[in-house]
């Protein structure tokens, strides 16, 4: 009976070990698994390089997940303002809008990091396509069996890039009342982000749009490089982007804000009270460092390091991308 009792408690001994073991090991395992998760709010001119740079810094931090929503620059920062949703990282094809609607109560700081410019965009089934140049584009998109495409500029700074390049095209080609008529044609073509544009010129249901010359080089569309007076590429000619406006709706309802033709400036911030601010910060410094060779090879340039208004929030691990 000793013996066999003996050898009871031995089992047990084994099996308790086995059990902790196995116990253990899920624990490991679980832990290992374990991912971090980071939410970026991006303009959708973004898409590319941001897809790009979430895929290598995953390759290189297997422990964390990057997950990428685009939308025009002013209807993201909606998503924070009006919806309550949440983000790590904000990325605007405009850095006024993180100015204008995050900071102060979502963001602290803004880190001007891109350039881009505005193209007439099209495919070889566009309409006059062989015809087309910088100096007749205006004159082909009025045409009655002509369609363009545009973005809503309450949501995206596409959009009101165009309103603004079609009011620098009325004086640099001395067309009065040109602007007006543009934007009163096509308005069925509206859409919420310049990105979404994309199907309609693909399946030829409009021949030209307004949008990014990197979103054109991406996807390998054909584009009119316009004069750099109209474009809004050129830091030097600011004054002139300067002698147009137009108006937007703001962050709250009946709020009016009026923007003005400058230089395009992509902006990128942090929330303030970012969930996995070390995660987020690590992926910000990838993005300000290797992230810029991606963005000049999918055509937009750096900016790193250029004046920021919001330097002295900056943290100081960032710093370096900006100056006073």
């Amino acid at each position: 009976m000793k013996k066999l009792f003996f050898l009871s408690v031995i089992a047990s001994l084994i099996l308790s070990l086995f059990a902790c073991k196995n116990y253990q090991d899920e624990n490991n395992n679980k832990n290992q698994n374990t991912q971090t998760e980071l939410i970026v709010f991006h303009a959708g001119s973004l898409s590319v390089p941001f897809k790009q740079m979430a895929e290598e810094y995953e390759k290189l931090n297997p422990n964390v997940k990057i997950f990428l929503e685009a939308a025009g620059s002013v209807a993201s920062a909606r998503k924070l303002t009006d919806l309550n949703r949440y983000c790590d990282i904000f990325a605007s094809a405009d850095y006024k809008v993180i100015d204008d609607m995050l900071i102060p109560e979502y963001a602290d700081f803004n880190i001007k990091f891109a350039s881009n410019e505005m193209a007439i965009v099209y495919t070889e089934k566009s309409k006059y396509e062989t015809e087309i140049n910088e100096n007749n584009w205006y004159q082909i998109l009025m045409k009655e069996d002509v369609h363009y495409g545009r973005s809503n500029p309450d949501a995206d700074p596409c959009g009101y890039r165009a309103v603004l390049v079609s009011k620098l095209s009325e004086t640099f080609y001395k067309k009065p009342g040109f602007s007006d008529k543009l934007l009163a044609k096509d308005n069925q073509y509206i859409r919420p982000k310049e990105t979404d544009l994309l199907a309609l010129l693909e399946t030829s249901a409009i021949d030209y749009i307004f949008l990014y010359r990197s979103v054109a080089q991406q996807h390998k569309l054909k584009y009119i490089v316009l004069p750099d007076s109209i474009n809004l590429k050129k830091f030097e000619l600011k004054e002139f982007y300067n002698t147009v406006e137009t108006q937007i709706n703001g962050k709250v309802k009946g709020e009016i804000i009026t923007q003005k033709g400058e230089p395009m400036v992509y902006g990128i911030t942090m929330h303030k009270n970012a969930v996995n601010k070390k995660e987020a910060m690590n992926f910000m410094k990838f993005i300000l460092t290797k992230g810029q060779t991606i963005m000049e090879n999918n055509g937009q340039a750096s900016l790193i390091p250029s004046k920021s208004d919001t330097f002295d929030k900056i943290p100081d691990d960032l710093k370096e991308f900006a100056t006073k």
